[in-house]
């Protein structure tokens, strides 16, 4: 299969040339030049989220040097299975993507990612991989890449607008990983790696690849989750399964779509923002308008301009079809605190405040009539955020394991200026002699 950009300006790709340089050189995103299709019959007898994946991304591998090595990158990848159980009322459901090594779905593609990288590596220059996160995504990618050889991390973030917990995982690794306190907001983060990305001239200099949602190695893997439910709901109640799923950048969402769009047994897709709400007012009929990003309680997804609407634009080229694809509503925190609270009162349950916007967005379409079985999607350990949850809760969330020891650890990142400058005389800086990476 070849992939080719969003933008249309860029010559096709192997899907190993597409992870490798994560950002088209038009400035587009890659996206596959089919889609194949597929049934339930076509993943029977298996039963493991690893041989699913692979089952599912198989079309995407053919021809390319990487193909042989699939099956290893998904056992590598998926070797946590996400549990699907039953929350609260008959018919609603709870994805739990978050008991990966850094407590967070990201975990899933930046592993998947890593192993694909790392597959592929050649004797060179050693490759930088550059990510802007707004809370989870940085920490996901540093586990994945920590001490790989051949590999270095520069990390992105918002100084002040990511959780004390996030920020102590994003610099708690050293080695390789290299975290950035960015005077600026995530638009700002994604502003200046996009920019670093798309210049030929910095790439000459230092090799750079992306683990943000714009790299196919990020979107891919997301579907598989998506089609391990789906099809464990199917095969147990012959119904399908819809989603809710908490949405900033919208890859996670894309994922979701795309499983869909693939033919796995998935019903309505809905998707959940905060307070940055560009794609729910999209959704309900007005212009496509990204704007500055605002601070919220759900932080990982404070995003005014989500990068991977060029894809959705791709896979449903009408705005009316595109509006016709999904569901989706904004949260404001108010209702984020009124969710956490009435969540583990009458429920028992403690979502962080991402999967609470998902959960506000389901109760909101049950009221409005919503009908069959419907799964929220959990994208992040409440852990993440006892700033937010334990007031709201009145108790102490207990660490995962893996978390505890990330916070044990100590940490440290750098400011830097919201200035495209800045950050390539830090890439450039990296390639020095004793710069952190691992060869």
């Amino acid at each position: 299969m070849r992939f080719a950009s969003t933008r249309g300006l860029a010559p096709p790709a192997r899907l190993g040339e597409a992870l490798a340089a994560g950002l088209a050189p038009d400035g587009g995103l890659y996206v596959p030049d089919a889609l194949p299709e597929f049934s339930p019959r076509d993943f029977e007898g298996l039963d493991d989220l690893p041989s699913v994946a692979a089952r599912l991304l198989q079309p995407f591998f053919e021809g390319d040097p990487l193909a042989p090595a699939l099956p290893a990158i998904c056992r590598e990848a998926f070797d946590v299975a996400p549990p699907l159980r039953p929350f609260g009322a008959p018919g609603d459901y709870v994805l739990e993507l978050f008991h990966g090594p850094t407590a967070a779905f990201k975990d899933y593609g930046a592993r998947f990612l890593a192993a694909c990288l790392a597959a592929q590596a050649q004797a060179g220059p050693p490759l930088t991989i550059l990510v802007a996160t707004s809370g989870d995504t940085g920490a996901a990618v540093a586990a994945a890449f920590h001490r790989r050889p051949g590999f270095r991390v520069v990390i992105l973030y918002p100084d002040g607008r990511v959780s004390p917990r996030q920020a102590h995982q994003l610099g708690c690794f050293g080695d390789n990983v290299q975290a950035l306190r960015v005077q600026g907001s995530f638009d700002d983060c994604q502003r200046m790696a996009k920019a670093a990305l798309g210049d030929a001239g910095l790439r000459a200099d230092v090799p750079l690849s992306s683990a943000n949602s714009i790299s196919l190695g990020r979107l891919l893997p997301q579907m598989a989750y998506y089609a391990f439910a789906s099809l464990q709901h199917w095969r147990r109640h012959a119904r399908p399964l819809s989603f809710v799923v908490p949405t900033g950048n919208l890859g996670n969402g894309l994922a979701c779509l795309l499983a869909r769009r693939m033919g796995l047994p998935i019903a309505d897709i809905a998707l959940a923002s905060n307070a940055n709400d560009v794609l729910p007012a999209f959704f309900a009929g007005g212009d496509y308008r990204p704007r500055a990003s605002v601070a919220t309680l759900a932080n990982a997804m404070d995003v005014g301009a989500p990068s991977n609407y060029e894809r959705l634009a791709w896979l449903y080229p009408e705005p009316a079809a595109r509006r016709g694809a999904v569901l989706a509503g904004s949260v404001a925190d108010a209702d984020i605190e009124a969710c956490v609270r009435d969540a583990h009162r009458r429920l028992g349950e403690t979502p962080c405040p991402h999967t609470a916007t998902a959960v506000r967005l389901l109760q909101r379409l049950r009221a409005q009539g919503l009908a069959g079985d419907a799964c929220l999607v959990a994208t992040a350990h409440p852990a993440k955020f006892p700033e937010v949850v334990e007031p709201l809760v009145g108790t102490a969330v207990p660490l995962p394991a893996a978390l505890a020891a990330m916070l044990a650890r100590p940490s440290q990142a750098a400011p830097l200026a919201a200035d495209e400058a800045a950050l390539a005389g830090v890439l450039r800086r990296g390639t020095e002699p004793g710069a952190g990476f691992l060869r």
